[in-house]
């Protein structure tokens, strides 16, 4: 990275898929855990509904998984940048 319009696009580009990995990750902990919970309750997975699935492992599945994307897309966007390894 040689000027700061560069640096600028990286760290863009960074902050970016923090935000939507973060909010993809509150939806499913906090939304469908514990606000749509009670619209969830229907719905039968594993032996219980929905909203207690997503409050006790779905929400951690999904951060684990949030996890691999985001070492996947930082390998690609420091590629694109020129900091790679």
């Amino acid at each position: 990275m040689a000027d700061k319009s560069s640096s600028n696009a990286y760290w863009a580009a960074n902050i970016r898929i923090i935000l939507i990995s973060l909010v993809i990750w509150f939806t499913c902990s906090f939304g469908f855990g514990i606000l749509l919970r009670p619209m969830l309750s229907g719905i039968s997975v594993g032996g219980t509904d929905l909203g207690f699935w997503f409050a006790q492992q779905g929400s951690i599945l999904v951060f684990l998984v949030l996890i691999f994307f985001y070492a996947w897309k930082m390998g690609k966007i420091d590629a694109e940048h020129g900091v790679d390894e």
